[in-house]
């Protein structure tokens, strides 16, 4: 029995697989450095499987792509462009412009790639007729902080809204100052991705008028809400953001904004109230994450959560006429105790200053930021990242969605990655 094909089949499925939860473990509060590195490993080994196959292992994957088939685009795309095959990419593409869904896969493994791999496509996306395929490359640029020139500037003149969204992204994520008037050209587009990457952008390059433009992605729930949070609260001044926390925490339905908002700030003056939250079951999670981001303390190593977690369940519901489908946020979050991060505060938040930012349990500085992106967790890192940039004002965004041999080599000697158990401890 020829078992070839049973074993590429299942190279495919568990690359596409994999490549769908690295994607989820970009924004997972519970992935660090370290996790990342394993499951890049494993698609790796699973891609070499295919790799090795040659054309047959393609063949397998091509079978598979359907109009949804994100994780599936992403491997094609990987061994198309590694192989240098002009007429598999020109398949993948024709697929592309059908499959609008399978985008998300080819950008996945344009940032996937080395570079090498893709220099020599980059010019000929760029210069493309087609939008899709000059966002693909100035994607790529973004990625990959690579600067693509003219073609950005181009990009900024683009008529299509995602192309613009792409092309004010990039030029953030290169600090590009230089494009400041022009990305603000777009700082009110009707178009929300649009809108929010300009405002974004500019913000990251010290634009303090486009944070107003900000928070109302920051207030509302969706897939800018995150990015947006960490971006006000890395630029924006403290007395500001307090009032601004302050007024969220007035309303309910902005509680659980209202706490990320004040482990993203940093200021143990929040703690105690922290604490209080956790008592709460819908906020309780969250509560123990901002207090994780603040002090560095490890709920799950320090045996600071519970035992025996409340019956909680917050959706989604099998309920037509409910339109709260949304999965549960806090779903890989520990459930704190109470009382013991109480003793545990008591004991130790004699070392954290009132009025100073913290995150991961250090004093928000440049080398600190640095520290917590080589060990801190994900959403972790994504606020580091941010806080970083305000410290590095003409260099380029340090990317934490990177493949990890990528992001290792640009932290360099910074300590090695591994969860800590409270810096202050």
């Amino acid at each position: 029995m020829n078992t070839l094909p049973l074993v590429l089949d299942l190279h495919a499925e568990e690359a596409a697989f994999l490549a769908l939860l690295r994607d989820h473990a970009l924004r997972a509060p519970h992935y660090d450095l370290d996790d990342l590195d394993k499951l890049d490993q494993r698609i790796d080994a699973h891609l070499d499987g295919l790799r090795i196959a040659g054309a047959r292992g393609q063949e397998v994957l091509l079978a598979q792509l359907g109009p949804r088939a994100v994780g599936e685009m992403f491997a094609s795309v990987v061994l198309a462009f590694e192989a240098e095959d002009a007429p598999l990419l020109a398949r993948l593409s024709e697929h592309l412009r059908t499959a609008v869904d399978t985008e998300r896969g080819y950008l996945m493994a344009l940032g996937w790639l080395d570079w090498q791999c893709l220099l020599p496509w980059i010019e000929s996306m760029l210069a493309s007729s087609e939008p899709l395929f000059r966002r693909l490359g100035l994607a790529a640029c973004g990625m990959h902080r690579y600067d693509p020139g003219p073609a950005l500037l181009a990009g900024l003149c683009a008529a299509e809204p995602q192309l613009l969204a792409r092309a004010a992204r990039t030029a953030g994520e290169l600090r590009r100052h230089d494009l400041m008037a022009n990305i603000r050209l777009h700082r009110l587009h009707q178009e929300d991705a649009t809108r929010f990457w300009a405002n974004w952008a500019t913000a990251q390059m010290g634009d303090q008028s486009a944070l107003e433009l900000l928070r109302p992605f920051a207030e509302q729930p969706g897939e800018f809400q995150y990015r947006a949070l960490c971006v006000l609260l890395a630029w924006q001044q403290r007395e500001p953001s307090i009032a601004w926390i302050r007024q969220l925490l007035e309303h309910p339905e902005q509680r659980r904004i209202g706490i990320q908002a004040i482990g993203l700030l940093g200021d143990p003056a929040g703690v105690p109230w922290l604490i209080q939250q956790m008592s709460e079951p819908p906020y309780a999670r969250v509560a123990g994450e901002a207090f994780s981001l603040i002090t560095g303390a490890d709920l799950a190593l320090l045996d600071l959560e519970l035992q025996d977690p409340p019956d909680f369940d917050a959706g989604p519901n099998d309920d037509p006429h409910d339109a709260h489908v949304a999965m549960d946020p806090d779903e890989n979050l520990p459930w704190p105790a109470p009382q013991a991060i109480a003793a545990w505060w008591q004991a130790h938040g004699g070392h954290f200053q009132a009025g100073v930012g913290y995150i991961g349990g250090l004093a928000q500085n440049q080398n600190n930021f640095r520290q917590v992106l080589a060990r801190g967790q994900q959403r972790q890192r994504l606020a580091a990242a941010c806080g970083l940039a305000r410290f590095q004002p003409n260099e380029a965004l340090f990317p934490t969605s990177a493949p990890t041999r990528r992001q290792q080599r640009l932290l360099g000697n910074t300590a090695k990655s591994g969860r800590w158990t409270g810096a202050n401890a």
